[in-house]
């Protein structure tokens, strides 16, 4: 149940991560905004007690605020100038996590982040009697919820806007696109979709601290879309049950998780640079389906 739960909740993060990627821009720095999330609805639930529900809001404000912020400079930027420039912001981030001493005292003990000493006591599911199967059908629900709009814009004018934005900006400028507007929405978007995935993590684990958010996890969600596929909002789902479900949470990869997850990138970006569910995967399936 803690691997289906954990699945779930890096879904968010790296959905964040192939938005961008769909967008022609690759991030490093999506893990930033899983920690924005993650601290702003902390702070709310344990500290004011807000639920959960109405917290989880504020995080994805407050990941889409930050990445709007991080999206205004950079978006100047390209490639790999972008990349890096995501992973430098994302690194800010950890740091100031790592600055914040802000706490409250509750009945009797302190609440609140404590810089390098984590933000303990975010305990709002078991107060409100949240059993574990509860939270894992609430996490999967948001998840289904977010793949839902997915598939809709997918086969939408704005799903066919964005895909030619990644694929030709110039066209789309010839166009009557804002690209830079755009742009900016997405980045925005991608920033709350990873916020609410910090939300719900920091309740999960109940405890979290500024490492949570290191750039392992950026490398990962943005990995995630590489391996499974860029054609259809099924690839980095497929990812991340390949990295988490298969090689985390068997007992057979242990102690050797990490080399078997980068030979496999390396790997797929050879033989196939989409992923397994690119294009021409999508397209054939849909054949046989129809």
């Amino acid at each position: 149940m803690g691997v289906l739960t954990n699945i779930g909740l890096i879904s968010f993060v790296a959905l964040s991560a192939y938005l961008l990627i769909l967008a022609g821009e690759m991030s490093f720095g999506q893990q930033g905004f899983f920690g924005v999330g993650a601290y702003t609805a902390g702070v709310a639930t344990a500290m004011y007690g807000v639920p959960l529900p109405i917290a989880a809001l504020m995080a994805m404000g407050a990941g889409a605020a930050a990445a709007f912020l991080v999206g205004l400079p950079t978006l100047r930027l390209r490639g790999l100038y972008f990349a890096m420039a995501t992973l430098a912001a994302a690194e800010m981030l950890r740091i100031v996590f790592e600055l914040i001493h802000f706490q409250r005292e509750i009945d009797g003990e302190p609440v609140g982040p404590d810089g390098t000493q984590g933000f303990r006591g975010i305990r709002w599911v078991f107060e409100n009697g949240v059993e574990r199967e509860g939270y894992l059908a609430m996490v999967w629900g948001l998840l289904f919820v977010v793949v839902i709009l997915f598939l809709i814009v997918e086969r939408s004018k704005l799903g066919a806007t964005l895909r030619m934005l990644g694929e030709d900006p110039e066209l789309a400028r010839m166009l009557g696109i804002h690209v830079e507007r755009f742009k900016l929405g997405v980045v925005a978007t991608a920033g709350a979709l990873a916020a609410l995935g910090g939300a719900l993590y920091a309740h999960h684990n109940t405890y979290i601290e500024p490492r949570n958010f290191d750039i392992m996890l950026g490398v990962h969600s943005l990995a995630y879309a590489l391996i499974g596929g860029l054609g259809t909002v099924f690839g980095p789902l497929l990812g991340v049950l390949i990295d988490i479900g298969a090689l985390e949470g068997s007992r057979v990869f242990h102690g050797y998780r990490m080399i078997v997850f980068g030979g496999l990138v390396a790997v797929l970006l050879i033989f196939r640079p989409r992923g397994l569910l690119d294009e021409r995967v999508v397209h054939w399936l849909k054949r046989r389906l129809a």
